[in-house]
């Protein structure tokens, strides 16, 4: 009888077919997805050490897995991800996660990242861009999309955010997503947005920091508007945050940049400035938003958009050395950007162990029990 983590696995990537000829296969596909699983979740970060991690562990996978024909090669793993086909494997993803979307609320930041190493000058071949979506709340990856080449973020955000229910959350997105399609798409699929307004808008950027240039000149004086500050202090640092709202209907006549952007309520200037010692800094970044005119509320949200570099992209990075990986042929580099996500998140789920990470992982290879803890997350959620 198969571990409920087993059928977990094969119920979620059922719709990933197996690209080899049928006839010739030694390990089944269930068998390299699981070991790849596995061996990334205890700090293997290519097929070498994936295969290292296997043969270390042969006694304890063949509790899981079917292991007649033996453990499969570094190669043959390498092959196997680099011609899954990649929307079939993140359709496997997404089936996974569709399994808590219930849970997801609040904050869906959308943000790209690239996978620096990934590319292959011989070939010609560009370094791979993944955009993906976070979940603030829960700190969970809830999907990835690879941006094709010769294209950029704009083609890539609206198919992601077609595989999300984004019912009652509310979508921040940096200036490449502040696009007319993409704000309709959100507000289409019940959601709200905030999106970055920077100079790639042209005239509407243009026309929102002289605005707000006019209304600070008077200091806001019969400004209908909102206004909220936060001050923090630690570590040797003082910053300062302030946040300006005002709707732009009555402005109308004014701002003819800002018609037809669906659901928009709200036009909005944040300045931070952060004090460290005698250095100071500062910076000032406009938004449009759906949301009301609430400075406190679109305030924290932004803020909470930033964290998406700290709570995903650094930990890819420095607990999954992802930047520095060499993976390349196929689709592998993009299939395996989805197991890093699919560990991140279970990682995540699992609160037991208070430390980084990395550390997480290193507790995953050697005590078998927090091992299986960790695994049986994916087993609760399916």
């Amino acid at each position: 009888m198969k571990s409920p983590l087993l059928l977990g696995i094969e119920t979620h990537f059922a719709s990933v077919n197996d690209p080899r000829q049928y006839g010739k296969v030694d390990h089944p596909l269930i068998n390299i997805i699981f070991i790849t699983l596995c061996g990334v979740l205890c700090g293997a970060d290519d097929w070498v050490a994936i295969t290292d991690f296997a043969q270390a562990q042969a006694e304890w996978l063949a509790k899981y897995l079917d292991l007649k024909n033996g453990l499969p090669s570094h190669d043959t793993l390498g092959r196997t991800f680099a011609f899954i086909d990649r929307e079939e494997f993140q359709q496997g993803f997404l089936s996974w996660m569709s399994s808590v979307s219930q849970l997801i609320a609040g904050v869906v930041a959308i943000d790209g990242k690239q996978l620096r190493r990934s590319h292959d000058k011989g070939i010609g071949k560009e370094a791979i861009h993944m955009v993906s979506a976070w979940s603030v709340a829960n700190g969970l990856v809830l999907g990835q999309r690879k941006v094709d080449e010769k294209s950029n973020e704009i083609t890539a955000i609206p198919l992601l955010l077609e595989a999300l229910d984004l019912t009652g959350c509310i979508v921040t997105i940096d200036a490449m997503g502040c696009q007319r399609e993409i704000a309709q798409q959100i507000v289409e699929q019940e959601g709200d947005y905030v999106l970055s307004l920077k100079g790639n808008q042209g005239q509407l950027h243009k026309d929102v920091v002289a605005m707000f240039d006019y209304f600070e000149g008077i200091a806001f004086k019969e400004i209908d508007h909102d206004y909220h500050k936060t001050v923090n202090k630690g570590h040797g640092r003082l910053e300062i945050r302030e946040c300006w709202v005002f709707e732009p209907a009555p402005w109308s006549d004014y701002f003819r940049t800002l018609d037809n952007w669906a659901g928009l309520q709200s036009v909005v200037m944040i300045r931070s400035q952060r004090q460290e010692g005698e250095k100071i800094t500062s910076e000032t970044r406009y938004f449009i938003a759906s949301l009301a005119a609430q400075a406190a509320k679109i305030l924290q949200t932004a803020r909470h958009h930033w964290g998406i570099e700290n709570e995903l992209h650094w930990v890819l990075d420095v607990a999954f050395n992802e930047d520095q990986s060499r993976v390349r042929q196929g689709y592998a580099a993009e299939n395996l950007a989805v197991i890093r996500h699919l560990v991140l998140n279970l990682l995540s789920q699992e609160q037991s162990h208070k430390v980084g990470k990395k550390n997480k992982r290193l507790r995953c290879a050697w005590d078998v029990e927090y091992r299986e803890k960790v695994l049986s997350g994916f087993a609760a959620l399916c």
